[in-house]
């Protein structure tokens, strides 16, 4: 797998020879990381940094003094960070039973301590691959609606009959205009939205959620 570009894995673990390890075997793969000795300063962080633009995944120990790694993944869940920012838990033998329950809920994967470093290294790429693909989809959808926005309330009208299969004859009757003024409007939502028939701006729509 090609290894994903400008990515950033976060490290939360409360054992500091378990960070640095992680830290290390990261630097290795020239993958840049960041380090974080508790839930708590790692939500921090959270909360003084944007929403995340780049690829990235978090390594996440499961028991952890105070806040804990599922509490901290449900707050991620809550908020919907975990489909950018997938969840790797780091987990003892013990915890396996509570770390493939939390991969039923969302979280990527686990791996038990002690880890294959090549196994972790091939997972870790894995997420941020699936944190690229979401983020492209994202800026996608937000091209998309930024496209939609510049249309006038006219195009709008006339593009929804055009979904619905109407010909322009029946979209002119429709909205009790020309012919030619529907066609105009028809050439001008093509351009704006960057299709170049009604199939086209049909499927483009229906990916818009």
């Amino acid at each position: 797998m090609e290894p994903v570009s400008n990515a950033t894995v976060y490290i939360v673990d409360d054992d500091a020879g378990v960070r640095e390890a992680l830290a290390w075997l990261l630097r290795s793969r020239r993958v840049p990381s960041e380090s974080y000795d508790s839930a708590e300063s790692f939500a921090a962080m959270l909360q003084t940094r944007p929403p995340q633009r780049q690829p990235c995944c978090l390594l996440l120990d499961v028991r952890m003094p105070g806040m804990s790694g599922l509490a901290l993944f449900d707050q991620l869940a809550e908020r919907g960070d975990i489909a950018a920012m997938p969840v790797i838990f780091l987990t003892g033998h013990a915890d396996v039973p509570t770390a493939v329950a939390t991969v039923k809920r969302g979280a990527f994967d686990f791996c038990e301590k002690p880890f294959s470093d090549n196994l972790l290294v091939d997972r870790i790429q894995a997420a941020l691959a699936q944190s690229a693909s979401h983020l492209q989809e994202r800026r996608a959808q937000h091209q998309l609606q930024d496209r939609v926005a510049e249309l006038t309330e006219r195009e709008r009208d006339v593009m929804r009959l055009v979904v619905e299969g109407l010909p322009n004859k029946l979209i002119a009757d429709q909205l009790d205009i020309s012919v030619r003024t529907v066609e105009v409007h028809r050439s001008r939502v093509f351009d704006k939205m960057q299709v170049k028939s009604a199939v086209e701006l049909a499927n483009l729509l229906r990916s818009l959620h």
